[in-house]
């Protein structure tokens, strides 16, 4: 074992090579890494795929300035490699050769998932992305050039250069084994609580940098979700179980005694009650936990048949406790609620319309206010859905859906505020008369009822309304175009900026039904182009131009037939007088199209044509 372990590194080289075009060799190679990494110590396999993967650069590899090639009797020969003077092409190079190492490795750890091997492994990357957060980046700031000479200095560059290669390799090689991985890649308990010990880990490293993202907050909360599911009966856990969950005790402590989410911190406490308990005492949290991440692990409801049987006996309980807490609390429409219960809103989607309960539209509602982010877009994504196949009971609480999407509008993450965007739509699509006009008043609403984002989220939802009435919509092209066009002398550059980019889409889609508001619009484009101050919101202008003519086409001299020569003299007057580069560009583009449309229109293209009169 130990003769072979200086050339594995280029056994694996070798590996990498016949994998880019066919090979008799490839599968000997493959077979012999697979030997190899089953019969080493753990440690020294771990070692080994360090190597592979380029963070150990002391180990034993293939020469530099050697590479392989394809023999001419269908072997495979090591040559001297030829100087690359372009360091451009060097560079690509090498970050390709990297990028397939990586991605063989990954193909070869897929074989090595039964033996716990990919499982230790990707706990290592964890541990080491860890590491990545608790550097301190103080070191890696450079001292005044007076106290150091230039080769220390050089010395110290190469180190920094060094240390960021190094962690986009574990970036690079955390999303490799990511995508390659099954959910199966954890074989035992030992692996799943040191899973979760580097989850915690990074966590706490993060909040000591002031880090914290909505992405760690979710890992951490479904990692500590992993732990309530063992504790509430998936697995049969034994004494020496709980002997391994105990190194879990100080991190849960820590992340209770600093974590900012209240949530997070009181299931850390619980956990950390009922790991010291071995299972004595469980709280409702820790339940409910369980009950979030299996709904999470299997949203169709379609537990595997070995799932199935660790998850029964707990499940069943976790539901009963639910139900009875449902009747309890009941539902409420405030809008800070925070339900009390973890629910199943995406095993509702595919349910056939009229089948929905008064319980499973209670339930989704209760998700609509769930704190964790896949839940809340679930339950948002549900009842857009339910909304679409016009349920009836759905849309039977209208008003109420409205508010959830409108209080989920205001959230942070993309995911949730575009699934509320979305429901708002379909919402106004079957109700259009009820939700329009309120929705005009909010984007029309100064800025000290509703940030500027949400006036802009709310912009979004009204072009998807508009885009989907279609020729409809000129019912609604006086408070539209009314609102937009004070929009667009808000306070607010960047709500000004999304009012012309939205006037400048309706107007495109009125075509002929714009009447007499083209004077009106032609005016507001004018005034802005000439005197705002932002240039943002000049651009935003002269777009809106640029958008009409290309929207109108040859339709253009018919519309825009009293205000052509307006919008002709204010683009001339951009291109020479406009300081910014993007403005004079939108400016030259409108004036290209207003040429074509001209020339078709004093020039149409000549057809000739064929005319075949029958006599009577």
């Amino acid at each position: 074992m130990d003769s072979l372990l200086p050339v594995l590194g280029v056994l694996f080289s070798l590996y990498c090579f016949t994998n880019q075009s066919v090979s008799h060799i490839r599968s000997l190679c493959q077979e012999i890494l697979l030997w190899i990494l089953g019969k080493l110590e753990r440690k020294k396999a771990i070692a080994s795929l360090k190597g592979f993967a380029g963070l150990d650069r002391s180990a034993p590899s293939l020469h530099s300035l050697c590479q392989f090639r394809a023999a001419t009797q269908g072997g495979i020969m090591i040559t001297i490699k030829e100087a690359i003077c372009d360091e451009d092409e060097a560079l690509y190079q090498k970050v390709s050769s990297e990028q397939c190492q990586i991605e063989h490795l990954g193909d070869l750890l897929s074989h090595c998932q039964e033996c716990g091997l990919a499982g230790d492994f990707f706990i290592f990357c964890m541990k080491e992305l860890t590491h990545v957060a608790m550097e301190n980046e103080a070191e890696l700031k450079t001292e005044p050039f007076s106290s150091k000479s230039l080769l220390e200095l050089e010395q110290h560059q190469t180190l920094l250069v060094e240390s960021q290669e190094q962690k986009l390799l574990v970036l690079q090689l955390m999303a490799v084994l990511c995508k390659r991985m099954s959910e199966q890649i954890f074989t035992n308990i030992t692996q799943m609580v040191d899973f979760v010990a580097a989850t915690l880990q990074r966590a706490c490293a993060n909040l000591a940098h002031q880090t914290e993202s909505t992405m760690e907050s979710q890992t951490l909360s479904m990692s500590m979700g992993l732990v309530a599911v063992m504790l509430g009966g998936a697995v049969q856990l034994k004494s020496s179980d709980f002997a391994v969950l105990k190194q879990l005790l100080p991190l849960l402590e820590k992340v209770s005694n600093t974590y900012p989410d209240p949530i997070i911190q009181e299931l850390a406490v619980d956990l950390h009650i009922t790991i010291s308990t071995h299972g004595a005492f469980s709280s409702e949290a820790v339940s409910m936990a369980a009950q979030s991440t299996l709904n999470k692990k299997d949203p169709e409801g379609k537990l595997e048949e070995q799932q199935q049987r660790y998850t029964d006996v707990s499940h069943s309980h976790l539901k009963q406790q639910n139900h009875e807490k449902s009747n309890q609390t009941g539902l409420k429409s405030s809008a800070p609620l925070i339900p009390q219960e973890v629910s199943e809103p995406s095993a509702t989607v595919n349910q056939k319309s009229g089948s929905i309960t008064t319980e499973k539209l209670q339930e989704v509602l209760l998700s609509a206010y769930d704190p964790q982010i896949p839940t809340r877009a679930a339950a948002l994504r549900t009842l857009s859905r339910w909304i679409e196949q016009r349920e009836a009971r759905a849309l039977e609480v209208q008003e109420k859906l409205l508010k959830i999407f409108l209080e989920n509008l205001e959230h942070d993450d993309t995911f949730v505020y575009l699934s509320a965007i979305q429901g708002i739509a379909l919402l106004s699509d079957a109700y259009p008369e009820k939700i329009l006009l309120g929705l005009l008043a909010q984007y029309d609403s100064s800025k000290d009822k509703h940030t500027p984002e949400t006036r802009m989220k709310v912009g979004e939802v009204l072009m998807r309304i508009v885009r989907a009435l279609g020729d409809m919509v000129s019912k609604y092209r006086e408070p539209l175009i009314h609102t937009f066009l004070r929009g667009a002398r808000d306070p607010d550059s960047a709500h000004r900026a999304s009012s012309l980019s939205n006037l400048g889409e309706l107007c495109q889609r009125l075509d002929f039904l714009l009447g007499s508001v083209v004077h009106e619009v032609t005016a507001c484009l004018i005034a802005v182009a000439k005197t705002d101050h932002e240039v943002q919101v000049r651009r935003a202008a002269i777009h809106v131009i640029v958008l009409l003519l290309r929207g109108l086409s040859q339709k253009a001299t018919e519309v825009l037939r009293d205000v052509l020569k307006d919008l002709y003299h204010l683009l001339k007057h951009v291109v020479r007088l406009e300081p910014d580069d993007v403005a004079r560009l939108h400016a030259q583009l409108a004036l290209e199209e207003l040429d074509g449309i001209m020339r078709n229109f004093l020039f149409p293209p000549q057809k000739l044509e064929k005319k075949i009169v029958v006599l009577p």
